[in-house]
């Protein structure tokens, strides 16, 4: 039996607007308020997107608390807490459960990885210690460590592990594993060139990185799809695709930052090892956020 389902649309991984002082809360505040008037479906915190590996353990829970407390129930709020130390991933899930997060977002540890046991028992580790819906996020080109479709299986075995977040860019194993968990785990594309094809498979949305640009028009994508109007959603795909592909031309947050700097919403700031865009780089980014109606 499936689990209820934590959204269905677009939820956007938001930047975390940071600067010399740490998470400037006035701009993360304005941010959120903004994704909400634009209709977003839900809003991921400290994820990947949000540099969460570089935010010190009271940035990381100061910043979960803020979002949940300026949301305020409008929409729900999805925690970043995974980590490649299964310990500080129960500590900051328990947190964020605490804090009044809706659901918990877990990255597949990186460096270290694991064995296809080893990620079963982390996750259930985690699973075990959560009060909240689990979203197992598989990004392999990131973490050096991919989850198989039948471990899958086994993770959607866990009251709850109500979700997985794809990101594998491999539309074969997508199909795969919604053959072998569709009716237990919900799927949310994590690649913005993928939306369409994991919604055709049955997915329930996307956790995305172009949605911090366009949340307005993601959630249109969606909402094409779900009414029926496939043919609409996969134009929109397409015509989208310029600006996803400068979004990620330099690896992620660096392109999403800059952009949303463009845009007046946080500083160009990030934390080493990450530094700012290319300059031809950034200038394909504006000229794609231009034709897509972006002030910039």
């Amino acid at each position: 039996m499936k689990n209820q389902t934590i959204f269905r649309g677009a939820a956007t991984a938001l930047v975390t607007p940071l600067d010399e002082n740490g998470v400037n809360y006035d701009q993360l505040g304005r941010l959120i308020d903004w994704q909400l008037e634009e209709g977003i479906n839900a809003l991921v915190i400290c994820g990947t997107s949000g540099e969460a590996s570089t935010l010190t353990d009271e940035e990381h829970r100061d910043a979960i608390a803020y979002a949940v407390e300026r949301v305020n129930g409008r929409v729900p709020v999805i925690a970043g807490t995974g980590s490649n130390d299964t310990a500080y991933a129960v500590e900051l899930t328990r947190f964020a459960c605490q804090a009044g997060a809706d659901a918990c977002l877990v990255v597949t540890p990186y460096y270290n990885k694991a064995t296809q046991n080893g990620l079963v028992a982390m996750y259930n580790a985690i699973a075990d210690a959560s009060t909240k819906p689990i979203i197992v996020y598989n990004v392999p080109s990131r973490t050096g460590c991919g989850i198989q479709p039948a471990t899958y299986a086994k993770l959607a075995e866990h009251p709850n592990i109500a979700a997985i977040k794809e990101a594998n860019g491999n539309i074969s194993a997508v199909v795969e594993t919604m053959a072998l968990v569709g009716d237990r785990l919900d799927m949310y594309s994590g690649n913005d060139d993928q939306i369409v094809p994991i919604l055709s498979m049955g997915g329930q949305g996307v956790i995305s990185v172009l949605s911090n640009v366009l949340p307005k028009q993601t959630v249109e994508l969606c909402d094409r799809f779900f009414a029926g109007d496939v043919a609409g959603a996969a134009r929109m795909q397409c015509q989208m695709l310029d600006l996803i592909q400068a979004l990620f031309c330099e690896v992620n947050p660096i392109p999403v930052k800059a952009a949303m700097a463009a845009m007046g919403f946080c500083e160009n700031y990030l934390r080493l090892p990450l530094t700012p865009m290319e300059d031809a780089h950034f200038q394909t980014l504006l000229a794609a956020m231009r034709r897509h109606g972006v002030r910039v």
